[in-house]
């Protein structure tokens, strides 16, 4: 046997049955098995695999035990020459095969390879090579500095962007996403580390591969498009956690104490930031429509204040004034908050009833102060007149800026037809139903 494709899946269906339609057409001409290892997914997956590709060698796992050890459980049993190591959420080239193995026929030193890797638009991922993470290069990396200087060998270490994409390099890491191997270079290292549930176990083997006395190598005469992201979902606050302290599991069995400690320190910082980020950004993003709302909504009664009472000739007291403006804004944007104007889709039609309503509760309330604490109804009335045009105006600019459409339009079902055999055709309708599509068949 060859080579022997190991993948792994967890509720990626869709990307794991284009993954394999991939291999099936790489695997072409050469003695290869395909193993997947399926993390006990529940979106469908076992089913597809044994209707559409019998052929494949399935390990159903009753739990998710993790990337590493799902892996170890295919390359344990296989006999192959080289062992690939591939994501489900990639596309390999129909040569990809091919070009890979007779490069590690021709470089006998060689114990890993990787290849370039590109994402669904076509443009190159860095991590497609790689240096060690050492306590400075991570310092660069988390601290954005690897990005002021992409090009240097010292600070961007990390993906190593002094070194062309386009020639083939000596590199130290491979990506997990395509992972090639020797065989025979497993059997003296060791396999993957089961202490790495998911995250770091590509950069432990590539290390130990590295100090048994073997070379990793990046080789761009191939490459594969790495949908990423899908398989993980590497902008989540849990990724930065897992991911970091894999990387702190790493620095405890690779680098001296004092280096390990140093390491881990930076990491918990890289945490904390991430985190204080994270929830910084998406409280920012969710108060900008309200603080939006409130300012333009005062300015604009003050200015009308201003006019309304020079051409009425009425004099108001300033504070009351201001606290009473302060209230009834209050008292809109929470009649907002109640009536889901603040969620998505930011829809314009969504303000009217919670600004009437508020304007009646401001009536009534208004009507149970004394005497003394009453300064105009009239006001209230045109500040009503301008929250219904600036709570409005504001969906509408936000929705544009951020999806290029105002809103104001509800959405049309489109009609859609699916010819096709009636298996083929359910799924295909299942995915669009996702998209809140309903076709007919």
């Amino acid at each position: 046997m060859k080579l022997s494709v190991v993948i792994v899946n967890y509720n990626v269906q869709y990307f794991l049955e284009q993954c394999l339609l991939s291999v099936e057409k790489a695997m072409l001409g050469l003695e290869t098995e395909v193993w997947v290892v399926d993390n006990n997914s529940v979106d469908g997956s076992l089913v597809m695999l044994r209707e559409k590709f019998p052929w494949v060698k399935l390990i159903a796992n009753k739990d998710n035990v993790g990337f590493s050890r799902a892996n170890n459980q295919a390359i344990e049993q296989s006999v192959a020459e080289y062992i690939l190591l591939l994501n489900p959420d990639t596309l390999v080239e129909e040569d990809t095969f091919r070009k890979v193995i007779g490069f590690m026929d021709e470089h006998p030193d060689a114990g890993g390879l990787g290849v370039r890797m590109v994402d669904g638009k076509g443009v190159f991922l860095p991590e497609s090579k790689r240096g060690l993470p050492t306590p400075a290069t991570s310092f660069y990396k988390i601290f954005g500095i690897s990005k002021l200087f992409p090009k240097s060998p010292k600070f961007n270490r990390y993906h190593l962007g002094h070194l062309s994409q386009d020639e083939t390099h000596e590199i130290e890491i491979l990506s997990g996403a395509f992972m090639l191997l020797r065989k025979k270079t497993l059997d003296q290292v060791g396999i993957l580390d089961n202490d790495f549930f998911m995250y770091g176990e590509d950069i432990d083997l590539s290390w130990r591969i590295v100090k048994g006395g073997w070379k990793n190598y990046y080789f761009p005469g191939t490459r594969i498009i790495h949908y990423k992201g899908e398989s993980t979902k590497k902008g989540s606050l849990n990724y930065v956690y897992v991911f970091y302290n894999a990387m702190v599991i790493f620095a405890r069995k690779h680098f001296s104490e004092q280096h390990a400690r140093l390491f881990s320190f930076f990491i918990q910082i890289a945490i904390w930031l991430r985190a204080g980020v994270a929830v910084l950004s998406r409280f920012i993003k969710r108060m900008i429509l309200p603080v939006a709302d409130a300012g333009l909504v005062l300015a604009g009664m003050f200015i009308a204040k201003k006019y309304y009472s020079e051409s009425m000739d009425i004099i108001y007291d300033a504070s009351l004034v201001k606290y009473g403006f302060l209230a009834y804004v209050l008292i809109w944007c929470f009649a907002a908050w109640i009536a889901g104007a603040y969620d998505k889709p930011w829809k314009p039609i969504k303000i009217f009833k919670p600004i009437i309503a508020g304007a009646a509760a401001i009536l009534m309330l208004y009507s149970l102060l004394p005497e003394s604490l009453r300064f105009s109804r009239a006001l209230i009335l045109i500040g009503t007149a301008i929250a219904l045009v600036v709570f409005f105006l504001n969906r509408i600019v936000l929705n544009l800026i951020t999806t290029g459409k105002s809103g104001l339009k509800t959405s049309v079902m489109q009609r859609v037809a699916i010819v096709g055999e009636k298996n083929e055709a359910s799924r295909v309708k299942s995915m669009l139903a996702q998209i809140q599509r309903e076709p007919s068949l």
